[in-house]
Parts: structure tokens; C-alpha cells; sequence
């Protein structure tokens, strides 16, 4: 967005009709009706309390002054209902406080538009056009959003990136764990073009952004600075499969910091890359025969549409047919893992599908964001991806993957009980 177009769309009377005036309308009733359910199901919760003369301990006690929250539909005024303990005085530990969860203190916008302020940094929005930015998209009134908050906004999301990076892992376990180097549009000022992203699965099969820094894709040293910096914040539990592409800087660094996990190479880069080696009336048809390799049924179906593709194409593409074979026991790891986590296992999807949306975010601009502005941009980013993340299917087998239950084509192996012996003849 140029400053010019930013400059036409706030011409007086741009955001004066009729619609957004009765939504924003609506917004402020049922943003008023939420705060005062809040209070009535936290009054309802301590309706029992009573005081030394017999009334009502916890009441409701007038209203804050009204604050306006800006949201995607601009400036929303609303008032916060108080609450007052009787029994206890300001100060004392015994005083029963009411925390709002849905109109924080303090709190001035929305999520939404905390989502949106870094998507315009990274779309090359300069600090000094925000206010023109917002007030195109928000509304002409919209406060708090100068070129100086905008300025302290960023500095907090930078502090909030380095308190992210430093935070204590002792205590966390991740039962599987995807890599990847994500390529954005936008461009850093140095060598250093691409983001490494750690995602991983909890025992109880959520997924977390666990690490991810800037660095070069193919670099060992990059990646493992990243796996070092996460065991010096004491994340010490391997994982016990990692899944990535071929790019050897990975590899190489996980074999040096975890080098009894497991290894799974991502089906849709190998698919891409033996692709890449064929003439493109043939690709068509061989994509169909890698398909069937994994995603058939059991690993020896697997292996017998592995020697076709390799019996059908050797002839002429040997060098496609070296690309998928060099890696063939990495491509079929996930045979020894539960069928439902197979399709989270033979790709790296859970950090495509996530940077889909930033890299759709940024714009290559004339300048260049610093290393450090973009990793905080795409932090506050990802932070509002994450909160809408699926739970991994088939969760209850990950705390057996852990105690080392073993699986054969996807099915838990259970232990044969011994044959009964005959009954001996009695004498």
C-alpha cells in the first residue's frame, strides 16, 4: 500500500455509514453483554461467601471509567464492571480479586489487530505510515496507533521473541519433531536468507513452534546452533522421529545432538525432487507410481511398488531413480509408528502449512528488514497460527512411543503368550 492510495482512502466521510456504524453498534452490546456474564458467573461462583453480618461477601461495585478497545471494525467504547470484596482490604492476601479474562486490564486492541500490525511491517509498511495504514482500515479515530506506539509495539514483540528464546524446556518432551528452512519473500540484510523452524508433538499430541532462528538452509552450523541453544534451555529428551527433507545441514547436526532419534525423509520434497529429474510428459505418471509406494498399505507393499518404480525408470532416468533410492529405509520409517500419525509423519506439512500464511504476509520491498525486526514479526505471527493447531490424531499411542511399544505397518505389536504345555499324564 502506497502512501498515496493510503492518502485517498482517508478523505473525510470515508468511514462514515451506515453499516459499520451499526456494527460497531452491535459489537459494543455484545462486548458490554460477555463483560457482565463474566461477572454474574464469577459472582454466582462465590454467592455462598458471606460476612461477619450475614450479607454478601463478594459485590458488584460500579463500573471503571469507559476505555475504547480497537478492534477490526474500529474504535469499540466499552465499561468493565468492578467487583469488591467486603471482607478483605486492598492488600491483603485473603481478598477474594476478580481477574477479567475477556477485557483485560490494560488491554487497548484486539488480537486481530495485533495480528495485523506485524503482517503490515513485514508488507513493507514503514513505521512512520502505520497511522495512515490503520486509520485506511480501522477507521479515522483509531487511537494509540501513532508512529511512536507502533515503534514501542515493535520493540515489545522483540523483547517478547527474546523472552520466547529463553524460556525453561526442562520439563517439555516432543514425541516427534518436524525441520524445515522457510524461504520468505521479504529480504534480510544479510547472507542469512531463510528461517529454520522446529515444530514438534507433545505426549499429549499438541503441536508446538519449538524453536526457530535465521540462518542458511543447507548449514550445519545454523541448525546446530538452534539444537544447542534448546538443550541449553533444557531440553535434554530426544525426540524419538524427526522428519525433514534431505538437506544435509539438518541431518547432520540432529545425528550430532540426537543421534539415537529416528529419521524420516518428507515424502512430498522426495516427490518434487525425483520430479525435477524426469521430462515433464513423464511426471504425471511417475508421481502416481511414488503415490503408491507411500501410501500403500504395509511396508511390504511399499517395498514391491519401491522395485517397480525403480524397475520401470532405471533404464532411462538413473539419476531420478538415484535421488529416491538413496534414501529409500528414511522414506519408510513411518511403517514402525501408529497408521494414525501416518499422514503427520511422511511430510514436513505442519511448518508448510503454517509459513503458507507468513510467506503470503511478506512482499519482497526496495529496503530490507533487519534479521532481528523479521524473526520478531514472523514470532508474532506464528503466535496467533498457533493457538488454531490441531491436536495430532491417534494422541493415545504417543505415551507408548515413549515407553518403546513397538509397531509393525502401523499396529501396536503385542507380546505372543507361550503355548499352553500339554497336561502331563498322571501316573
Amino acid at each position: 500500500m502506497s502512501k498515496d492510495t493510503v492518502v485517498k482512502l482517508i478523505q473525510p466521510g470515508t468511514f462514515s455509514d451506515q453499516l459499520t456504524d451499526i456494527l460497531r453498534d452491535g459489537a459494543r452490546a455484545l462486548l458490554a453483554q460477555a463483560v457482565e456474564a463474566e461477572v454474574a458467573g464469577f459472582l454466582s461462583k462465590h454467592a455462598d461467601l458471606k460476612t461477619e453480618d450475614g450479607h454478601q461477601r463478594v459485590v458488584r461495585h460500579g463500573h471503571l471509567p469507559e476505555r475504547e478497545v480497537m478492534t477490526g471494525i474500529g474504535a469499540v467504547p466499552v465499561r468493565q464492571p468492578r467487583v469488591r470484596d467486603r471482607e478483605a482490604a486492598a492488600g491483603d492476601p485473603r481478598r477474594i480479586r476478580f481477574s477479567p479474562s475477556i477485557l483485560p486490564p490494560y488491554m487497548r486492541r484486539s488480537k486481530s489487530i495485533e495480528t495485523l500490525l506485524p503482517i503490515l511491517y513485514l508488507k513493507g509498511i514503514s513505521t512512520g505510515d502505520f497511522s495512515d495504514a490503520l486509520a485506511a482500515l480501522l477507521g479515522k479515530d483509531a487511537p494509540g496507533l501513532s508512529a511512536s506506539a507502533i515503534g514501542r509495539l515493535k520493540d515489545g514483540w522483540q523483547d517478547d521473541h527474546a523472552q520466547w528464546r529463553k524460556r525453561d524446556l526442562s520439563g517439555k518432551r516432543y514425541v516427534y519433531v518436524w525441520a524445515d528452512g522457510i524461504h520468505l519473500e521479504a529480504r534480510l540484510e544479510d547472507e542469512k536468507q531463510c528461517i529454520l523452524v522446529l515444530i514438534g508433538a507433545t505426549p499429549e499430541g499438541k503441536k508446538e513452534l519449538v524453536g526457530f532462528t535465521d540462518g542458511a538452509r543447507e548449514s550445519a552450523q545454523d541448525w546446530r546452533d538452534l539444537l544447542l541453544d534448546l538443550k541449553r534451555c533444557g531440553l535434554d529428551a530426544r525426540p524419538e522421529l524427526m522428519i525433514a527433507d534431505g538437506a544435509l545441514g539438518f541431518w547432520k547436526a540432529a545425528g550430532e545432538v540426537w543421534p539415537k532419534a529416528r529419521e524420516q525423509r518428507c515424502w512430498v520434497h522426495k516427490t518434487a525432487n525425483v520430479l525435477g529429474k524426469l521430462p515433464k510428459s513423464v511426471q504425471p505418471k511417475a508421481k502416481r507410481a511414488l503415490q503408491e509406494i507411500w501410501m500403500a498399505e504395509t511396508k511390504a507393499n511399499a517395498e514391491v511398488a519401491f522395485d517397480a518404480f525403480i524397475e520401470s525408470y532405471t533404464p532411462k532416468y538413473q539419476k531420478a531413480v538415484d535421488c529416491l533410492t538413496k534414501d529409500r529405509d528414511l522414506l519408510l520409517a513411518f511403517y514402525d509408528f501408529p497408521a494414525e500419525h501416518w499422514k503427520h509423519l511422511r511430510t514436513t506439512n505442519p511448518i508448510e502449512s503454517t509459513f503458507a500464511t507468513v510467506r503470503h504476509r511478506t512482499i519482497r520491498s526496495k529496503g530490507c528488514l533487519s534479521n532481528k525486526t523479521a524473526l520478531a514479526m514472523v514470532f508474532k505471527l506464528v503466535e496467533g497460527a498457533q493457538r488454531s493447531w490441531r491436536r495430532l490424531d491417534g494422541h493415545a499411542h504417543l505415551p507408548k512411543i515413549i515407553l518403546g511399544v513397538k509397531f509393525t505397518d502401523g499396529i501396536e505389536v503385542t507380546a505372543k503368550l507361550a503355548a499352553p504345555q500339554p497336561a502331563t499324564a498322571a501316573a
